[in-house]
């Protein structure tokens, strides 16, 4: 008897592969990145609808409802809102997309779904893009099928906790990829494994989060993640953000609408140097990525007066790093607020902003920098360096632990060589592993580590950390580029060095005899064949 073919066994990135395949060569990155994130978002809502109904039918039977009674309270929104799910009316639901034909009227009925979800749902205003199944000139034939296959992606398919979560973080790093390949805008994404190693650091787990260019909301979704891993509550922690681009600030809301994390990102898309959304509110956490050395970014009449500038000195026009070091000092709590962001390495040193980084180390608010490895960014090559700003390095207890006095001193920690997890080619990650130990690093010296005064127990690894006080980045003219600290082993002292030149002295000596007898060898056949050389 034939034996049956083996069932191929459904892989999760074998389907959003498909879909990505799908739509290769048929619209612009952009676009095919909203289009796979929105039809992603109302799977999503659809299944946990779906979910929800049936909870209510339950609910409602064991009370004694019946009939056309059932059915209408089954249809009451305030069944749905209150356990983070949207109410969707029949024309709405996944069942109703998924069963559309492939017609004209499928890229129209698509695009009048999205508009009647934000007319119904606050919390979907400015969220989901506008006209995009029409504006994509995608066929009815080749949406019906990216359709299909995203009907595949389901809890019951895929039972993990997170499978929001890894589907939206394959569509965002796969469309960052392809549009730095296509010369696109890929700035909206922060590779996840820099995410993680800034919350994890950062410990958001109650309070105020705040970022100031929020991009597409993943440090916000990382956030949350740390949170539910200390068996925290995310309704425990109020998000705040802004965002200057459009298209972004919409994904941003649709990434967070889905995960069901309630937020505050201000009522449209703007920049914080335009005008500040949310003024006088101090914050408990701050993580951010904001553009590298962003130029001519002088804010406008209507954006917050700065305080900080007449102390610590007003940034330069020509680059805007320190106008968001000192944003985002002065929007923490002035008592425990604690802030972790990227910045190019250039403001590690930069001469032009000399006298702002002194007064942040003379008035220690700099507690860590962190250099990362090259490759890490789908937007630029370079090394790129977290900071750590925290208002009370004086100690205390912190998350369950005891931290002592760190006042004066700065932890400097260097992974430019930590570049070995490779990625779609060239691209570097960190591993968990990798990032567990950062944070121990850091942690440890919180908590542990001795004082850098004294200098016969210091808290340092060569090539890797060492802490420093302030008198020694005074020495150095303020630097707080970390190789001018951690010492570096030169290799080349440890060469034998007569050994080495004997060795490579006869190497050259053997080298040279074996061409001198090819040398005859070539002659002699030469000559035979009546050749002079």
């Amino acid at each position: 008897m034939k034996k049956s073919a083996k069932t191929k066994e459904l892989r999760l990135e074998d389907i959003l592969f498909n879909c990505r395949d799908l739509l290769r060569g048929k619209a612009s990155v952009a676009d095919k990145r909203d289009l796979m994130l929105t039809l992603v978002f109302l799977r999503f809502i659809g299944e946990k609808f779906t979910l929800r109904r049936e909870e209510v039918r339950q609910e409602l039977l064991a009370k004694g409802y019946v009939g056309e009674f059932l059915e209408k309270q089954m249809d009451n929104p305030a069944r749905y809102g209150a356990k983070g799910c949207f109410f969707l009316p029949d024309d709405c639901r996944w069942e109703t997309i998924a069963n559309h034909k492939a017609d004209n009227k499928l890229n129209v009925d698509l695009d009048g779904i999205l508009n009647r979800l934000e007319i119904d749902n606050d919390a979907l205003k400015g969220a989901l893009p506008q006209k995009i199944f029409t504006s994509a000139e995608i066929s009815p034939n080749d949406l019906k099928k990216v359709i299909d296959e995203i009907g595949k992606v389901t809890h019951k398919n895929f039972p993990d906790r997170d499978l929001i979560g890894r589907v939206y973080e394959y569509y965002l790093q796969a469309f960052a990829i392809q549009a730095k390949d296509a010369k696109e805008q890929g700035e909206f994404y922060t590779p996840h494994s820099i995410v993680n190693l800034i919350a994890s650091i950062i410990e958001p787990i109650d309070g105020t989060i705040y970022d100031p260019c929020c991009g597409s909301g993943g440090m916000f979704v990382q956030s949350v993640k740390i949170i539910e891993s200390h068996g925290g509550n995310k309704d425990a922690v109020s998000v705040y953000g802004q965002e200057s681009d459009p298209e972004t600030f919409r994904l941003a809301k649709m990434n967070l609408a889905v995960r069901g994390i309630s937020h505050n990102l201000g009522p449209k898309n703007q920049s914080t140097f335009e005008q500040d959304f949310h003024r006088g509110t101090k914050m408990d956490y701050i993580i951010a990525n904001p553009p590298f050395n962003l130029k001519k970014w002088k804010p406008s009449a209507d954006a917050i007066p700065n305080p900080l500038w007449g102390t610590y000195g007003t940034p330069p026009e020509s680059n805007a790093n320190y106008a968001w070091i000192l944003h985002m000092l002065h929007k923490l709590n002035e008592k425990k607020g604690i802030a972790g962001f990227l910045l190019a390495n250039g403001a590690l040193d930069d001469e032009d902003t000399l006298g702002i980084r002194r007064n942040l180390i003379e008035k220690d608010k700099v507690e860590a920098i962190v250099v990362l490895p090259r490759e890490m960014f789908y937007s630029t090559d370079i090394s790129v360096t977290m900071w750590v700003l925290n208002q009370n390095k004086k100690g205390g207890r912190w998350h369950g632990r005891q931290l002592r006095d760190r006042s004066g001193e700065i932890l400097f920690i260097d992974l430019r060589t930590w570049n070995q997890n490779v990625y779609e080619k060239k691209y570097v990650r960190f591993t968990d592993e990798q990032i567990a130990a950062v944070v121990k690093i850091y942690q440890d010296w919180q908590t542990v580590g001795r004082s850098p005064r004294d200098r016969r127990d210091e808290y340092a690894q060569p090539e890797l950390y060492r802490a420093v006080h302030k008198d020694e980045i005074a020495a150095n003219n303020w630097s707080l580029v970390p190789s001018r600290y951690i010492e570096f082993v030169d290799r080349d002292t440890e060469l034998d060095y007569k050994t080495a030149l004997t060795t490579a002295g006869a190497a050259a000596s053997d080298l040279l005899k074996r061409q001198d007898e090819n040398a005859k060898r070539l002659a002699v056949a030469f000559k035979a064949l009546g050749v002079k050389l």
